[in-house]
């Protein structure tokens, strides 16, 4: 290595470090003299600078209806090619479909502008497979920005992202057809296709050009790049809170059904990511029809019983988390363990009203001038087993009542209940009425 080459290294940690080192420069520092080589200028030329200067052009060129119609339906298409093609058959293979119907989506994918199936698909299992962590090439963790668009307009290494499995793609004749062939394919399917459809049929060549062209395919970008962000920012967790995915309508309704983000990262083999008949999924509607006409098959569903299995767990620990922010008195196997004499005598000469219910020994001075029952009926069971009236023998408490008591724990009696009684039932196991404490 020359000496000037060995002076660099030295004298900077940045892109002259990662040029001697081999480190690839998403690894060294952004400073004011090496931002410029951090950035990924295809991702920026294609999802900035050529979406603005459409919105400038835009300014000039009249949107005719005919053209905004295409506009609507070329985004459904090509769209579906990212959810139904790239997403759903490609990434998760949640069915199968015909080569026709695979050569269609292939198409409609490259039309979207978003890389190829098999780049496309390798990034999304490594976001599945490593989510919220260093190894999800979009991780919200490094946010929201960053999972939105960052992650395309930054330069990343390559060796950074999670490995995945994607032998499966690699045999695929039309996945690798697609990716060998990506650039004419894009830029015929993205571009001159809806250019040529709108100026050949009514003549608006600039306007299928902008609108149809570019700004559909901005749109697209946007509606998808907002699954990896708002998806995991924005909604509800009805499956899973470990992780960021999330359910929200706002963005099923942007990219297609692909809104219900957290049903679909624990079920992500589901055809479906809504699965009540109200939610927004044109995309599982769409598959249901190929399916029903015999362009695809093998269609997976997971079993309702383990949808509803999941939702409820989570249900419960969500519920878990709340009660246990509350007080719900010491618990037994935490308290102090009285023999049934002791108790008696703290009762009797103590100052306390304490009393003795299921085997726990509760202190309700302080409660005692509001009891409900008044303070005579509360003197009457202080130092005795109270089990019996508090459960039904004089009044049976509310669940509330309850709740209240368990506040009051201030110790356990040994056997739970009078000693005369616990020998009787130790005598005699037959007595109708058992003498242990319910």
């Amino acid at each position: 290595m020359s000496a000037c080459r060995q002076s660099k290294c030295v004298s900077h940690i940045d892109t002259q470090t990662s040029l001697c080192s081999g480190l690839h420069i998403a690894d060294t520092p952004i400073t004011m003299q090496n931002w410029y080589k951090h950035v990924n200028w295809w991702g920026v030329v294609l999802t900035i600078l050529i979406p603005f200067y459409a919105c400038v052009q835009a300014i000039w060129i009249p949107l005719q209806w005919k053209t905004a119609v295409l506009s609507v339906i070329y985004y459904f298409m090509t769209g579906l090619g990212i959810t139904a093609g790239y997403h759903r058959l490609w990434s998760h293979t949640s069915y199968r479909a015909s080569n026709c119907l695979k050569i269609l989506l292939a198409l409609g994918g490259a039309g979207a502008g978003e890389g190829s199936i098999r780049w496309w698909a390798r990034n999304h299992r490594a976001h599945h497979r490593y989510t919220d962590t260093n190894l999800d090439p979009y991780s919200v963790n490094k946010g929201l920005l960053y999972s939105h668009i960052g992650w395309l307009i930054m330069k990343q290494n390559p060796k950074r992202i999670g490995r995945v499995d994607i032998s499966d793609l690699n045999e695929d004749a039309i996945v690798v057809w697609q990716h060998q062939n990506y650039l004419p394919i894009v830029i015929f399917m993205a571009l001159l296709f809806p250019t040529l459809l709108s100026g050949m049929t009514w003549g608006d060549w600039a306007g299928g050009f902008i609108y149809a062209g570019i700004l559909r395919m901005a749109f697209v970008h946007q509606a998808t790049f907002c699954v990896n962000s708002l998806a995991h920012w924005l909604g509800d967790q009805p499956f899973d809170a470990s992780k960021s995915s999330r359910d929200h309508f706002l963005t099923a309704l942007l990219a297609l059904g692909e809104g219900y983000h957290n049903f679909h990262h624990e079920f992500p083999s589901d055809y479906r990511n809504a699965t009540k008949w109200y939610q927004y999924d044109p995309t599982k509607w769409v598959i249901r029809m190929w399916e029903y006409l015999g362009l695809a098959y093998d269609v997976k569903r997971f079993n309702p019983e383990e949808v509803q299995k999941r939702r409820l767990q989570q249900k419960h620990t969500v519920l878990a988390r709340e009660a246990s922010k509350l007080d719900w008195g010491v618990p037994p196997s935490r308290l102090a363990v009285l023999e049934w004499e002791e108790y008696v005598e703290q009762a009797e000469k103590g100052g306390r009203y304490l009393i003795a219910i299921a085997g726990i020994v509760h202190d309700v001075t302080d409660f005692s001038k509001s009891h409900p029952g008044g303070l005579l009926m509360l003197r009457s069971v202080v130092g005795k087993d109270a089990t019996a009236a508090f459960s039904g023998g004089v009044y049976s408490h509310s669940r509330v009542a309850h709740n209240l008591l368990a506040t009051m724990r201030v110790a356990s009696v040994r056997g739970g209940c009078e000693v005369e009684i616990w020998k009787k039932h130790q005598h005699n196991e037959a007595e109708e009425t058992s003498p242990m404490c319910q």
